[in-house]
């Protein structure tokens, strides 16, 4: 039997085929374009997507029995606004979650609707990467275009709409629309009316690991698979990447190192967060988590290397960087390269270096973006500790997590044990994962992930280097409230 895992990452898709026994058979990438078109904006074509994932399942099923496929679960990215008329067709680009375009939007919603509606409405307030300010952004410049909605999806669930038909949704995924009542698990009524929404534009929402269809018959045909083929609900990525490395019991942790970064915490009850500098959302194992999410994490690493040193052999440039420098590095790196999300929650912050002198070197630049990159994950865990969650170990996945050198440093600024899964695949490997248990192969998707995740080691921490971190956090926090209101002036 065989059970297909999809990751609609941001800028490729991976696919996997995992057998019962939960191991990788196959995995397939596939690129697509992302598009900029103005400053702060981030947009993509959804039919991008369909052509990469349509593609990837082509070769992803090349020499395999097709009739043993089971289900087809897919992770993706969060908070994407995808729009269709009538006729079921987009009506206009994909807005993604790292667009910043919706600030009047968002600071009307935090300001004049108010917070502390809003976290009474939803369990959290507005960021301009979540759904709900993108809709109001359509609304005040494409009056056109919103008149036109029929349909409101989030990027994973236009391709389950492809392969199913069915309009649907998931509750972790559905969470970082800020139309969600997340303590409760249903659409928000007074987010609805103030986004000028009727509910039937929204889709039906499932738990993640349910199944909400099987394929339609045209699909089905299309890749030679049965059209029993269940499609489950999905989750949003972070979701599912926690599924993916086994964080599905109560204060278990994930630090997430793909495009952006996240800290993840697992919670069985829902649980009050009054300062919503991280967000709250519903888990894809049917219970609740915190995230705290940095916009741009692993993607500094790529545009430091790629765009400014023009260089993309990432592990000779970091090998130029000696054990001797760590923490000590007199060069210090904000890492807002899209603005940021938490905890400061600010469209107009950007990136920047300060600290260098005549002897600064490349080196000691490209060290301060990893560094920069943990200590924006350490503000994270800073607000997580404040509501009283002590987390003293943590797994570690993404793109970013298979650089030894940049688990060391964030093991040390964060002063805790960070464990590596076997499997690095970790949305995609969730999304799967749901599909197993949806399929009866267990009981629970908590079962499923005690039994096929396993570690494969630690980063441990070292008592020297975590004291010599503790001093230039100190200093890096100080950094961004000195410039915020510089980074206001500039944006102007």
């Amino acid at each position: 039997m065989y059970y297909i895992g999809i990751d609609l990452g941001t800028s490729a898709v991976k696919l996997l085929l995992v057998n019962e026994k939960g191991e990788i058979v196959r995995s397939v990438s596939k690129d697509y374009p992302l598009y900029f078109p103005a400053s702060g904006w981030s947009q993509q074509e959804p039919s991008d997507w369909w052509k990469a994932v349509s593609e990837g399942l082509d070769e992803l099923l090349e020499k395999v029995s097709r009739s043993e496929v089971r289900t087809i679960g897919c992770g993706g990215q969060m908070h994407g606004l995808v729009i269709l008329d009538e006729n079921d067709e987009v009506i206009r680009p994909c807005i993604l979650w790292n667009d910043g375009r919706t600030d009047k939007q968002t600071a009307y919603l935090n300001e004049v609707i108010g917070k502390d509606k809003l976290n009474g409405y939803t369990a959290n307030i507005a960021f301009a990467g979540f759904t709900a300010p993108k809709i109001l952004w359509v609304r005040d410049n494409e009056p056109e275009n919103f008149k036109r909605i029929r349909k409101i999806m989030l990027p994973k669930d236009y391709i389950n709409y492809l392969l199913t038909g069915v309009f649907s949704s998931d509750y972790s995924d559905a969470s970082g629309t800020l139309l969600l009542d997340v303590k409760n698990k249903c659409w928000s009524k007074e987010m609805l009316k103030i986004c000028s929404l009727k509910e039937e534009q929204l889709p039906k929402l499932y738990e993640s690991y349910e199944v909400t269809g099987t394929l339609k018959k045209d699909v089905a045909e299309r890749f030679g698979l049965d059209p029993q083929v269940k499609v489950v609900a999905g989750a949003g990525d972070n979701a599912a990447a926690a599924i993916g490395t086994g964080t599905v019991r109560d204060g278990s942790c994930n630090i997430s190192l793909g495009t952006s970064g996240t800290v993840f915490i697992c919670s069985d009850t829902f649980k009050e967060n009054r300062n919503n500098a991280i967000h709250n959302f519903a888990h894809a194992n049917g219970k609740y988590h915190l995230m705290g999410c940095i916009l741009s994490a692993a993607s500094c690493n790529k545009w430091f290397c790629e765009e400014v040193l023009k260089n993309n052999d990432y592990q000779s440039l970091q090998e130029e960087i000696s054990n001797e420098m760590l923490g000590r590095n007199d060069v210090y790196f904000l890492p807002y390269l899209m603005g940021e999300r938490s905890p400061i929650n600010d469209t107009d912050a950007r990136g920047m270096f300060i600290g260098m002198d005549m002897s600064s070197s490349r080196s000691d630049m490209y060290l301060a973006v990893l560094e920069g990159v943990a200590f924006a994950i350490r503000d994270c865990l800073e607000v997580a500790k404040e509501l009283g969650i002590d987390i003293e170990v943590s797994k570690i996945c993404g793109g970013g997590s298979k650089s030894s050198l940049w688990r060391k440093i964030i093991a040390n600024v964060l002063g805790i044990r960070l464990a590596i899964p076997v499997s690095e695949e970790g949305p995609g490997y969730g999304a799967a994962m749901l599909g197993m248990a949806a399929d009866g192969l267990y009981e629970s998707v908590e079962d499923c992930a005690d039994d096929l995740v396993r570690v494969k080691g630690y980063e441990e921490t070292d008592e020297e280097l975590v004291r010599r971190y503790e001093e230039r956090y100190a200093k890096f926090r100080k950094i961004y409230p000195s410039v915020k209101q510089l980074f206001k002036q500039l944006q102007k």
